[in-house]
């Protein structure tokens, strides 16, 4: 997708890592699947190919589609946001599960694709994103 999209704009490599921040190599990976973008990077991707966040962090983190919404619509942005500030709040919840300020931060930069509608969800991509063995 990102490949193609690129290719679809005209652009090379060299030229889309200068627009990300990032080095040619580095998109190399991404467009042949050997590393995931960070959600930042993704935020980029997205706004620089004008493709679908949802679409991109779903290519990059295939094994998330169970855990995130069922829903086809993406959530109203007023729920996410609604879902994050429970779950920064619950000093219980963060305590209980050891969250770092690292993947607090990580999950915040989820939060802000909007796809993410409960506490329960950001548990379950915390989880995911503990996962051993993500090369």
């Amino acid at each position: 997708m990102v490949k193609d999209r690129r290719q679809a704009l005209g652009l090379t490599q060299r030229q889309l890592a200068e627009m990300l921040g990032v080095k040619g190599s580095h998109v190399a990976y991404l467009e042949n699947g050997r590393r995931k973008p960070s959600l930042a990077l993704l935020n980029r991707l997205a706004d620089v190919l004008e493709l679908s966040r949802w679409q991109l962090f779903l290519l990059a983190h295939p094994e998330a589609k169970s855990l995130l919404s069922t829903s086809a619509a993406p959530a109203r942005p007023e729920d996410s946001a609604k879902a994050w500030q429970r779950f920064v709040n619950d000093r219980t919840l963060r305590a209980r599960y050891c969250i770092t300020r690292r993947e607090i931060q990580a999950l915040k930069h989820l939060s802000l694709l909007g796809y993410v509608l409960t506490e329960l969800e950001f548990l379950a991509v915390l989880t995911l994103i503990r996962q051993p063995g993500d090369g």
